[in-house]
């Protein structure tokens, strides 16, 4: 099997690029998936996140190692195995992050990835059909909406960081990230807009975009130092699939670095541990990791939420028959309905905390809500100091690697994580809220606001990812740099990367519509060197691997 362009992985820019990629056909464009397709009902019902995330059928079900930073604790990182990866089980959040993280991935070399340069990407990408026409996409592939559930714990408390003295701000993807609002979601006719649904269904019948699941990458294959295929076993086959000009990795940033490891691409002494043998000596490789850390603050109220009013089976049915019918109610709800892109310090010039507040609650598991009535504040930090690394358990790409997150390492990780469970509570302390609150269960009247040793404490033994790993493929050029500005790997010829892993710096948000952007801005790359007559079999410039 050969085709022009291999792309590892069909999650949120492994699709986008299928898409692109094949559109003008000319070219020959295989999209290699390890998970299945996208049958599984609870995929494209939006509230299916909770029956599909730490689903074997369509999640990796990753654990990260003991984690220092959570007092020694391992935790699950769920990422999609399913045709859309973790977008088919995501939250369904669509957050851009602030236009100062794009312009600082240029200011660290990275030409090309200015806000002025990917904001038309981000317009070509979307669907939404409000917000200002100079900075919202109006016929994307991907629809964008606001939500059409309103609970009203949810809308008391964006009254009530109003009231607390942050602005509200209806669109935090329009002119300015700051201030209370709600979230958009990646929803379309009541149903999960994936990049799947978004770009590769309508891609699916081009004769020259051949689409393989259940498609496990083992290594990349070599001539010398130009990647020409990838090794892989197709439903239980081993072959090699050739690629005449280019293979791209969008399997994440888990799953790529991993690639990119057992096929003798990383740091030389990590590798040959493994008894791997060494094509390029690139430090970089599973480093810089970055993912937002979420403390869940729990309020009980004395509103319904969605505790109780899914705790019998015949309410469970009564919300499924107004979903067959109608396609709304509960079942259309996202992760977290109300958001807020806040400052901890006044003398920041971006906001430093996101929060994502859901009329619901769970101890640890999101499909295990407490039995009585309850919403999370769950907040988090932007732009995390903490550095993580993806490291290799084995040569054997079926083994998980072992994911190291390294959270709360710093001290600004630490004041920013204690200083947002304060202002959290001091949100649900201002009218409307506190009306309706009757006790806070998490962290609980034992851990004092102003006892800080006892408020990070109980983010070490509570906090847990909110799906954002990022930055194990870094772009660049300085010394742990895995990938140039136009995601070639380094030193490497025909390979390149392009998914979340590529991020020098993580965004200031959600990461499902960046991550679709890098697939709109990677196709558009291939495409133009395509165009210029160059085959992508050159190596990268700059810095060259021993």
């Amino acid at each position: 099997m050969e085709f022009d362009y291999v792309i590892v992985g069909a999650g949120s820019a492994g699709c986008v690029m299928a898409n692109r990629l094949s559109a003008d056909g000319r070219h020959s464009v295989a999209l290699l998936e390890a998970g299945g397709r996208d049958t599984n009902p609870g995929i494209h019902i939006p509230v299916g996140y909770f029956k599909t995330m730490g689903n074997p059928g369509t999640d990796w079900c990753y654990r990260t190692e003991p984690d220092p930073g959570l007092n020694g604790r391992s935790i699950m990182w769920p990422r999609g195995k399913v045709l859309g990866g973790s977008s088919s089980i995501n939250g369904l959040l669509y957050v851009r992050g602030q236009p100062q993280d794009y312009d600082h991935w240029r200011q660290l070399g990275n030409v090309g990835w200015g806000w002025d340069d990917v904001l038309p990407l981000f317009k070509r990408s979307e669907s939404y059909g409000d917000g200002d026409v100079t900075l919202r996409g109006r016929d994307g592939p991907l629809s964008v909406s606001d939500s059409a559930v309103q609970r009203e714990i949810v809308d008391r408390w964006v009254e009530a960081a109003v009231n607390a003295g942050y602005p509200a701000n209806p669109d935090y993807n329009g002119a300015t990230q700051e201030g209370v609002g709600h979230f958009q979601l990646t929803l379309r006719n009541g149903r999960r807009c994936s990049s799947a649904v978004a770009y590769l269904k309508p891609a699916m019948r081009r004769a020259n975009l051949s689409v393989l699941t259940e498609c496990l990458v083992q290594a990349l294959d070599f001539d010398e130092r130009r990647v020409t295929g990838v090794k892989v076993r197709h439903k239980g086959r081993a072959m090699t699939i050739r690629a005449g000009r280019e293979v791209v990795l969008a399997a994440g940033a888990v799953a790529s670095p991993q690639i990119l490891m057992v096929s003798g691409i990383g740091a030389a002494d990590e590798i040959r541990a493994h008894g791997i043998k060494v094509v390029a000596d690139l430090p970089g490789v599973g480093k810089n990791l970055q993912d937002h850390l979420q403390a869940r603050p729990v309020y009980r109220t004395s509103l319904s939420t969605i505790n109780t009013e899914i705790n019998n089976f015949a309410k469970q049915c009564l919300i499924a028959l107004r979903y067959a019918a109608t396609r709304s109610g509960p079942m259309t709800m996202a992760a977290s309905l109300g958001t807020a892109f806040l400052k901890t310090r006044p003398e920041l010039a971006t906001p430093d905390i996101q929060f994502h507040i859901q009329p619901f609650s769970a101890s640890e598991r999101i499909n295990q809500p407490h039995g009585f009535n309850a919403f999370t504040a769950s907040v988090l930090q932007l732009r995390p100091e903490s550095r993580g690394e993806i490291r290799l358990r084995s040569a054997d790409l079926r083994d998980h690697p072992e994911i190291h997150p390294n959270y709360l390492a710093t001290r600004t990780d630490q004041d920013t994580i204690v200083e947002g469970i304060r202002v959290a509570r001091r949100i649900a302390r201002q009218s409307p809220l506190a009306e309706v609150i009757t006790g806070e269960y998490m962290p609980g009247a034992n851990v004092a606001v102003e006892d800080y040793e006892a408020v990070l404490d109980w983010a070490r033994n509570t906090s847990t990812t909110i799906y954002h790993p990022t930055g194990t493929c870094k772009m660049g050029s300085d010394p742990m740099a895995v990938i140039d500005s136009r995601l070639r790997v380094l030193g490497i010829g025909g390979l390149r990367v392009a998914d979340a892993s590529i991020m020098p710096n993580i965004v200031s948000g959600n990461t499902n519509a960046p991550t679709i952007m890098i697939g709109e801005k990677a196709s558009d790359m291939v495409l133009e060197e395509a165009m210029a007559g160059r085959t992508g079999q050159a190596v990268s410039e700059g810095r060259l691997a021993s």
